[in-house]
């Protein structure tokens, strides 16, 4: 089975892998594709290593005094923020989401010399918040700066509200007091109610009910007088 590794020496230093005089262990297209095409690598020998001694040396002093360096900026960058103004729409979502470039270039601008790579985005950056930035220079300096996105423009505070929809997906209003408005069916629903109220003839008042014997029709009581009349008079005449 073909090796899948090839041990190389390095000639220029590498970023991510090493430094001049360096033997290093590499992936095999890595090293057809990358280091040899461009001379950064050869197949190690005795007499080659003792002759990129010097070289290495003074690589070894460069890689100090970089690493002195950072040592101070990252030192510095700790509390820092950065502020970027982007286009977004009127609940603050943005176009386009903020990229390591982004923030590379943000930083290079307060001085801070970080490239893209060394940038550790956790998240997609798409709307207008504020965010934890983690900046990683090597596996022992790091350090948190804030982001704060904004708008490139003016908008209200009730637009940025988040989006909220009925059960039937109607688009929920919101008022400018805040959240929890009302949907526009339910609005119009309401008016209706309202309006049919309004039109609606007023009820007449129930009869009042009375209990007992319904008193007699006034012709009812002629009759009864009549006889008691009659009865009197022949009374009299016997």
């Amino acid at each position: 089975m073909a090796t899948k590794t090839l041990k190389l020496l390095l000639t220029e230093n590498v970023d991510n892998l090493g430094i001049v005089g360096d033997v290093v262990s590499v992936r095999l297209g890595f090293a057809r594709n990358y280091l040899l095409p461009r001379e950064l690598a050869t197949t190690p020998s005795e007499e080659l290593i003792a002759s990129l001694a010097a070289k290495r040396a003074e690589a070894q002093k460069q890689v100090a005094l970089v690493r002195k360096q950072r040592e101070a900026m990252i030192g510095k960058m700790t509390g820092v923020e950065i502020t970027l103004e982007k286009p977004c729409n009127d609940q603050g979502i943005l176009y386009g989401s903020i990229s390591q470039n982004d923030l590379s270039e943000a930083l290079k601008k307060l001085g801070y010399e970080v490239r893209a790579r060394e940038i550790r985005i956790g998240q997609t950056i798409k709307r207008i918040d504020s965010y934890d930035i983690h900046v990683k220079l090597a596996s022992d300096l790091e350090t948190v700066v804030r982001l704060h996105v904004k708008a490139d423009r003016h908008i209200e505070d009730d637009a940025r509200d988040e989006m909220e929809f009925d059960n039937e997906g109607e688009l929920i209003e919101k008022g400018r007091g805040g959240r929890g408005g009302r949907g526009r069916k339910q609005e119009a629903a309401e008016s209706a109610d309202a309006a049919k109220a309004e039109a609606a003839p007023a009820e007449a008042p129930p009869a009042k009910k009375v209990w007992g014997k319904a008193p007699s029709a006034p012709g009812d009581l002629a009759p009864a007088a009549e006889k008691a009349e009659k009865k009197a008079k022949k009374s009299k005449k016997s």
